[in-house]
C-alpha cells in the first residue's frame, strides 16, 4: 500500500467513525444508512441540573450539532490536504541541471539524465549528434585541448507542468535555462575523459524571455560564486560599437573559487557597428539591434 492509498484508507475510516468520536454531521431527521447517507447522529444530552428556560435546551442541542459539523469539516480538510500534498509530491518529476555535473568526474560516472547530446561549438548551435558523454572523443578539441559536448535539459518537467496546467512552471521549465535565463550549455572533457569544465552562454534565439535581459544573468552567477574577489577589466569600444541608450558594457572577469577551479565571465551589452536605435531610412525606432550576452566558463586549474 503506497502513501496515497494509506491516506485514503485513513480518511475513509475517519468519515465512517461514529459521530460521538468525530462529530459527524447528522442527516435530516429520518435518514437511514444505505439510503441517502450515513446513519443519523443520535446524541444524548446530559440533563441540566436546574430546569432550563423555554427554548434553551433546543438551542443547546442545535449548537452541539453545529460544533459537530465544524469538527467534521475540519477533519475532512486535513485529510484532503494530506491526499493532495502526497499525490503532488509523487507526481512531480525531478530535473538534473548543469550544477549536477561535478568537475573531475569521469564521463562514465556523470548523470545521463539530459538530452540532445552533440558536439559543442563554443556556445553556438550543436554540431555532430552523439549518444552521450562517452562519445566526447568524436568532438574536435578546442585551443585549450578540451572537447565540448552540447546538451539540453530533459523536457519531462515541462510536460508535467502542461499536464497540470501550471502556467508559471510551464514558462520556467520550457527549454534549457539557468536561473530562468535561456542558455546554451556545454560540458568540456580532457583527453582522459574527465570533466574539466562547463560552459554557459546566453541563448538569443530563445524567445521565452526578453533578449535584452541576457546580460543580467551575470548578477545571478556573481551571487552563486560570491561578489567579491573578481578581477574585472572593462574593455574599450571597438570601431562602430555604441551604447544601448546610455549603457555600454563590455567586461571580462576572472576569479579562483574555493575548489581551485577558475571562473571566467564575459558580459556584453552594446550595439555593434551598423546597429542603431533609430533607422536612418525610415526614422522609426529599431527592434533587436543590440547584443546582450553572458558567457561563463568554469574550468579545472592546470
Amino acid at each position: 500500500m503506497n502513501d496515497l492509498q494509506r491516506h485514503a484508507f485513513k480518511f475513509h475510516r475517519m468519515v465512517h467513525q461514529p459521530s460521538d468520536k468525530l462529530g459527524q454531521l447528522p442527516l435530516p431527521y429520518g435518514e437511514r444508512a444505505g439510503v441517502r447517507g450515513f446513519e443519523i447522529c443520535r446524541e444524548t444530552v446530559t440533563p441540566h441540573p436546574t430546569p432550563l428556560p423555554k427554548g434553551e435546551g433546543a438551542d443547546r442541542a442545535s449548537l452541539t450539532r453545529v460544533l459537530h459539523y465544524l469538527r467534521a469539516a475540519f477533519v475532512y480538510l486535513l485529510a484532503l490536504t494530506a491526499l493532495v500534498g502526497t499525490a503532488g509530491a509523487q507526481q512531480r518529476p525531478s530535473q538534473f541541471e548543469i550544477w549536477d555535473l561535478k568537475l573531475g568526474t569521469p564521463a562514465d560516472k556523470l548523470p545521463d539524465d539530459f538530452t540532445d547530446y552533440a558536439c559543442g561549438t563554443g556556445g553556438g548551435p550543436p554540431s555532430i549528434a552523439l549518444t552521450g558523454w562517452k562519445d566526447f572523443r568524436r568532438c574536435r578539441p578546442e585551443p585549450s585541448g578540451l572537447r565540448e559536448i552540447y546538451f539540453r535539459y530533459d523536457d519531462e518537467l515541462e510536460y508535467w507542468a502542461k499536464a497540470n496546467n501550471f502556467s508559471t512552471e510551464m514558462r520556467k521549465y520550457s527549454g534549457t535555462k539557468v536561473f530562468d535565463f535561456p542558455v546554451v550549455l556545454g560540458a568540456r572533457f580532457d583527453e582522459q575523459g574527465i570533466l574539466a569544465g562547463i560552459r554557459i552562454v546566453s541563448d538569443p534565439r530563445d524567445t521565452s524571455r526578453d533578449r535584452e535581459e541576457g546580460y543580467l544573468l551575470r548578477n545571478f552567477l556573481n551571487a552563486r560564486y560570491g561578489r567579491e574577489g573578481w578581477d574585472c577589466v572593462d574593455l574599450p569600444p571597438e570601431d562602430g560599437e555604441t551604447p544601448v541608450f546610455r549603457t555600454f558594457i563590455k567586461q571580462r572577469c576572472k576569479k579562483t573559487i574555493e575548489s581551485g577551479a577558475i571562473a571566467e565571465m564575459q558580459t556584453t551589452y552594446l550595439r555593434k557597428k551598423g546597429q542603431a536605435e533609430i533607422d536612418p531610412q525610415s526614422g522609426r525606432q529599431t527592434e533587436g539591434q543590440f547584443e546582450s550576452m553572458l558567457r561563463f566558463e568554469l574550468t579545472v586549474a592546470r
